[in-house]
This record gives structure tokens, sequence and C-alpha cells, in this order.
């Protein structure tokens, strides 16, 4: 009889493997051989973990845990038993100009405390507002990654999501996506129907496409909330703010406070005089000034703290928004952070993560320049240098022809030496003077070779069942394969005048003629269909202001870094192209 287990809609690799209890390679090896290289730390949908299972032909079915079971582990995280009651989580979405942003302005100017009252930071993508002397958490997501992001962290920060739809325009793609994130994530949907003032609204045509979405709003006997707002009058936002609260008093929000601090990084940029800032998101216990904090492969020492009004704090609490400062580089968004006691943790555990990303293909953090710098290695055959060693002759060969078919035109096993037996010192002097990897296929390793192998830093592996050894080759020729560079043509712009060329920069200005220009991205230089040079674009400009892009017919100067003087003249043409790595799989 098969046994039955309960997962989120998401789940480790490592934790899959003890639930089914099996060793966690067999589950990595599967997922390798569906074309998924992952670590034992990542994360998989529920579908592809049912597929991994009937692949192995495991007596195990999966079953989804309910969004509302309490004794699931995400739930008891979001909402514990034991803790103080927290501020409810709200993000909002919705389709474009359908004034969700304009929406959440006026919530936080109406809301805040007359003494609080100030200039919100415009970058910040949370807030906290008050009413009735209750706090409410707004996460504000300008593009759906966002949310994509947050739901697939394992404790679900959000507990409600408000979409946004304008009663004159109807339900649109980006409400549809709204919807489908919202009902993936299992969190409660709360309907907002905006500009209800304009003309042409028409609030019983959403309630009517909100039906054929499967969501009955309350009028229409169903147990969605609809609330009738306007942005631009404040009309209606007052109820929307006691419905977000009352659907906070039925499902009692709760978190641990007496734990170190955990959230989730919403945003992360650059600040001139500051360094790298971060916006955070606190899930449990509280974030203090001056704690070590480790964020993905980053970590700091908090040197400032503060709210979303700009203002310094010296803790902040379970769903609070916050502003850190003092990362060593920029944390990844949608990174989870936790406390630690000392800068070595810190240290220590943040590069543990890096290790397993670049592992894991995740990290390839290049510039532009770096990439164009990577030697074309089409023609260059990358070896792995191997030792075998094989209970039987049978197995040997069994052993040697699979890899011999794993070669591919960028990597070859080179097989450094073989045998029958146990692995001897001999194997290991060759691995230490080849830089091999010794494998062994049922056979034995003494204590004192392995002691031997650790001393010269050589790597012995030993498996009983032949697909595992494979798969183990299989990652460490993945490792040794170069990138793939590939160039993204994007815009080009014909130079109509020079404003200057210096030792390490070109300005020039003209007309842009196709696509777009971005900043960051490189420049072929082509005279009389000739190119010239390579060069960097390190600033856009159009009129008195500096951009990010410019876009077709659209006049522009461009800044070059040059490594040389480039000598660019007037009717060039300049081809804008982007470059990225590509990780080649066998």
């Amino acid at each position: 009889m098969s046994r039955t287990i309960e997962i989120d809609n998401t789940v480790t690799v490592g934790n899959l493997a003890e639930l089914v209890d099996v060793p966690v390679t067999q589950i990595i090896s599967e997922l390798f051989k569906s074309g998924v290289l992952a670590t034992v730390n990542e994360r998989i949908d529920f579908d592809t973990a049912t597929i991994v299972l009937q692949e192995l032909e495991l007596d195990v079915e999966l079953k989804k845990r309910s969004s509302d079971n309490l004794n699931s582990p995400a739930s008891r995280k979001k909402n514990p038993s034991t803790g103080e009651a927290r501020p409810p989580v709200v993000a909002m979405m919705g389709h474009v100009d359908h004034g969700k942003t304009s929406l959440l302005d006026y919530i936080c100017k109406a809301s805040t405390a007359s003494e609080e009252a100030g200039g919100i930071t415009q970058h910040i993508s949370a807030y906290q507002v008050k009413r009735k002397d209750r706090m409410i958490t707004f996460l504000d997501t300008p593009g759906h990654e966002a949310f994509a992001a947050i739901r697939e962290h394992g404790a679900k920060l959000t507990d409600l999501v408000v979409i946004v739809i304008a009663a004159d325009d109807g339900i649109k793609p980006q409400t549809l996506e709204a919807i489908r994130f919202a009902n993936q994530a299992g969190v409660k949907i709360l309907v907002a129907i905006n500009k209800i003032d304009k003309e042409g609204a028409n609030v019983e045509r959403i309630y009517q496409q909100l039906s054929d979405q499967n969501i009955l709003v309350e009028k229409w006997g169903g147990d969605t909330v609809a609330v009738e707002v306007s942005a631009k009058t404040g009309v209606g936002v007052d109820d929307l703010l006691d419905m977000i609260l009352l659907v906070s008093d039925v499902e009692e929000l709760k978190a641990e406070v007496d734990v170190p601090a955990t959230g989730l990084i919403i945003e992360a940029h650059l600040e001139k005089g500051r360094g790298s800032v971060a916006i955070a998101l606190v899930e449990s216990g509280y974030l203090k000034k001056g704690d070590y904090i480790v964020a993905g492969a980053v970590y700091a020492k908090i040197r400032n703290l503060e709210n979303t009004l700009g203002g310094d704090i010296e803790k902040a609490g379970p769903s609070t928004p916050v502003l850190i400062t003092g990362f060593k580089s920029l944390p990844d968004f949608g990174d989870t952070f936790e406390v630690v006691k000392s800068e070595k943790q810190a240290r220590q555990r943040s590069e543990e993560v890096s290790r397993d990303r670049k592992l894991s293909g995740q990290s390839l953090n290049i510039s532009s320049s770096e990439l164009i710098r990577i030697i074309d290695r089409k023609n260059e055959i990358n070896e792995l240098n191997v030792i075998v060693k094989a209970d039987v002759q049978g197995s040997l060969t069994a052993v040697l022809d699979s890899i011999k078919t794993l070669e591919t035109s960028d990597v070859a096993v080179k097989l450094v030496g073989s045998g029958i037996g146990n692995i001897t010192e001999r194997d290991e002097h060759l691995a230490a003077t080849s830089g091999a990897l010794i494998y062994g296929f049922n056979v034995n390793v003494s204590t004192s070779i392995r002691q031997l192998a650790n001393r010269d830093n050589v790597s012995v592996r030993t498996f009983k069942i032949i697909y595992e050894l494979i798969d183990d080759v299989k990652k460490e020729m993945i490792e040794i394969i170069p990138p793939e560079i590939v160039k993204d043509d994007i815009g080009r712009l014909i130079v109509r005048g020079i404003f200057k060329i210096g030792k390490n920069e070109v300005i020039c200005g003209g007309e842009v003629t196709k696509g777009k220009l971005v900043v960051g991205s490189r420049a072929r230089l082509v005279r009389d269909d000739v190119e010239v040079a390579d060069m960097e674009v390190s600033k856009l400009q159009q009129g008195p202001q500096e951009v990010k892009e410019v876009l077709e017919g659209n006049m522009c100067g461009v800044s070059f870094a040059t490594d040389s003087r480039v000598e660019v003249q007037e009717g060039d043409k300049l081809e804008f192209y982007t470059v990225k790595v590509v990780k080649k799989q066998l």
C-alpha cells in the first residue's frame, strides 16, 4: 500500500529526499536526467516532485498541503500558534494604468500620522500605514516578478492580495496574471475597483468578468470582498483598509519574536554616499541596528536601519519593511535573510551560498567587458581527467563505455588510469600528479588512502550504482564546459557630431535609427561596412538629462568607456548589442 505525503507548492530537493527516505543523490540524478541541474537546497514545484518520484518508481503518493492547514511548516512560520500579533502584509497588484500606484499613494498620505508626515521615499517598494491604531504593510509590485519571488519564499510573507481593476477598463492580461499568481500562492484575494468616478465606469461588468474567472464577489453571493474606490477622491479607501483589517482578524496573524530575525530582501540598489542599500521585510524576530545578517551570498553589519519614511529606527519587528545599509555588496532580489551571532559566521554562511550558486550555475556575475575578453574555445576540447577502478572487468568495461558516451565537442573524459581491485596508493599518487578524480565502482578505500587523498586534495568517490557514478561524471564535465557568449543586437545610431575624444572616453551624438540604446550595452563602431572598434556604453543623455535607454527616432548623446584612443567620425554607424553567458549542458 502506497504512502501519502503532504508537501507545499514547492519543496527543497533535500527535504523531498528526507520525506520519501531515499538518498538525495537519487533525487538529484533523476532531475539531472530530466535536464534540471539542482542542488540539495534548491526548490522544485509540486509537479516536478511528482514526476521524479514516478520515475524512481517509489511507492509514494504526493498530495498538496492545503493552504489553510495550520500544521504545515509554511503555515507554522507564517501563523504560529505562539507569538505576537503582527500587521498583515498586503501585495497590491493589477494591470498597468489601472491606478494601483495612485491608490497606494493616496493610502500612504491619508493614513500616515501627522507627526510622521513627509515625502515617502519613492524607490522603496514597501510601506506601512496606520488605520485605527493598527498597522498595515503594503507591498507595491511594479512587476509581477516581485510577487513571484515572494510567493516562492517558503514563509509566504504575503497574507492578502489586493487586485486593482479600473472600472472603466475591466479585466486585462496583467489582471489575469495577478489573479493566477495569488491563487498559486494560496493567499486571500480582495478586489479594489478603482476609478468609479470616471466616465464609462461599469462596476457590474467587472463583477461579471470576475465571475468568469471563478471569483464571485459578495454582492453576487460569493465570498470575495470587492470594494469600490477612487484613488483620486479617496472614496471607499477607508472601507478598503477596514476590510483588510477584518480579513487579518479572521486569519489571526502572528509571528515568533523571541528568535533571531529572518525575512526577505524585496529590493536592492546602490546609493551615492551610502553604497549597497537593501529594502527588507522582517518575517520573525526583531531586526536591530548593529546586527550581523546574511542575505544569500552577501552579508552585512547593519549600519543604518530606517523606516519607509526615511527615519532612523533602532529595531523592526515582524511584517515591518525597513531600509538597511552596511552590505558588502548588493544582495539578490528575493533572497531570504537571517541574523547570525558574529561577522565570522556571517562571512562563512555567505561564502557557502556563493559556492553553492556557482556549482548550480546560478551565479555568473560577469561584466560585459569581461565577457568580451573570454577566449573563444569552440575548437578547444576541455578534458576531465579520471582514474576508474572496479571490482570486475565486466563492471570496469561497462563504466568506461558509459563514460565515453558522454563526450561532446566541448568536453571529453581523459582516462588517466584504470584497473580491477581496490584503490591503491599508486592510484592516489597518479591522481595527485595528473589532477584526476578517482572513481571506484564496488571497491573499497582504506583509511590510509583516504588520509593521503585528503593531504593531496585528491577527490576519491565510490559508488555501488552505475548511473550515480555516471551522473557524477556528467556534473563534473558540465563544470568545465566554457560558457557560451550570446550577442543580441538591440539598436543602431548614426553619428552626427563628435563632442570629445579623450584617452579613456569618447562622447558623440546622433540619431537612433533602429531599436533602442541601453546603458551598459556594447557597441561596434562600423565605417564603410568594416568594424573599427568595440566599446562599452557608460552613459546616455537626452537633452540635459541622463537616461537609462533611448528609443528609435530620438537624438541623444553617448559616452563610451575605451581602453585606448578611438577615432569616431561623423557618419559612422554604432551597432549596439548586449552580451550574456549561457551555461551549456551535456
